[in-house]
């Protein structure tokens, strides 16, 4: 296994994401008014909600952002407040900075990130929400160019976390699933850790061709045991929301569950349960908001870059063990860090089981 006590690129994406947080912080005051709608006084969520116009999905992408930044909080009922922090953003302090946020009110990236808390998303959604897949037409992913610049730029992120995801996901001679695999880059490293269990990746068909290629290079890169790698993984193309998907004693999913909404995340807890064999797992990596939905700042703002172009958001991991409960999984109270913000938690199906 690779070193990891490298610096951790959180450093950097963090700079990266907080222009989305940016954008949400200027929405917030220049066009929700979501401060003068609290100036009065705390109102619970579905007030705010229906207030300012948000959907549910908005909803859990603003406020926690809000929350994250020390301008908004919880009162002990649940409802929102401001902050005396965030006072400064009503026209009932003075002084106040309202006009100071607003000299970034016309900032293109503000404006349309307005739009998409009021709608759900973008208006025009006729070529596809960025990456991900949207009603019957095909996916974005089969077009090869762009699957290739997509997975080729996830590549070095994968390539910096799958050592260290590897060494923290349970041993076994069994099989591995990497649904959504991508690069494949968690893959190869996990087998390199089981030198004798298997594993296929899951993904679409322009999407492996790529993770084929980047195998090539792993494969020869001289490090032990990669020359077996090739041997004891199978590419299979597929739609993890419509085929079928083969049994497994472990299954990955990476970074996958937040391109989605809610439903399809159940919809998918309730497919990945069904493939693990009965005392298998279910791990998933991917970066948790606090249960509370008050933060970390880190990766509220990395759900609003989610929010901005998936059909997703970041999760707590209480949202998530309620998927895998509904499912019919036993999850597991690990909480497991990586880097870049990341984490592992995971469940286990039992061994005598009735799903």
């Amino acid at each position: 296994m690779q070193q990891t006590s490298q610096p951790d690129p959180a450093l950097i994406t963090r700079h990266l994401r907080a222009m989305f947080g940016s954008r949400l912080l200027i929405a917030a005051v220049q066009h929700l008014a979501v401060f003068e709608e609290l100036s009065n006084g705390p109102l619970s969520l579905t007030e705010l909600r229906n207030r300012i116009g948000l959907k549910e999905r908005p909803a859990n992408v603003l406020f926690p952002a809000l929350c994250a930044m020390e301008l908004l909080d919880y009162t002990e009922t649940g409802a929102l407040q401001v902050t005396e922090l965030g006072r400064f953003l009503t026209q009932a302090q003075t002084p106040n900075v309202i006009g100071y946020v607003g000299l970034e009110k016309n900032d293109p990236g503000a404006i349309e990130m307005a739009v998409r808390l009021r709608n759900d998303g973008p208006l025009d959604v006729s070529g596809g929400i960025s990456y991900v897949k949207e009603g019957e037409g095909p996916s974005p992913m089969d077009d090869a160019e762009l699957s290739r610049l997509f997975t080729l730029g996830l590549a070095g992120r994968a390539q910096k976390l799958a050592p260290i995801v590897a060494g923290k996901v349970s041993k076994s001679d069994g099989h591995l699933l990497d649904v959504a695999g991508g690069t494949g880059f968690y893959t190869y490293e996990w087998l390199l850790v089981n030198p004798a269990a298997t594993a296929t990746i899951l993904d679409r068909p322009a999407v492996l061709a790529v993770a084929a290629e980047l195998l090539e290079t792993f494969a020869k890169s001289g490090r032990p045991g990669t020359e077996t790698i090739k041997e004891r993984v199978n590419f299979q193309p597929g739609d993890m929301l419509t085929d079928d998907l083969p049994q497994t004693d472990i299954l990955l999913a990476a970074s996958l569950f937040h391109d989605w909404p809610t439903e399809t995340c159940q919809v998918l807890a309730n497919r990945f349960a069904a493939a693990i064999r009965p005392g298998g797992e279910l791990w998933v990596h991917d970066a948790f908001l606090n249960d509370a939905m008050d933060g970390p700042l880190a990766v509220t703002d990395y759900s609003a870059q989610l929010f901005w172009g998936t059909k997703g958001r970041c999760y707590s991991r209480k949202e998530y063990r309620t998927w895998f409960s509904e499912a019919g999984l036993k999850p597991t109270h690990d909480n497991i860090p990586t880097q870049m913000d990341y984490g592992l938690i995971w469940a286990r199906k039992e061994s005598t089981s009735y799903l």
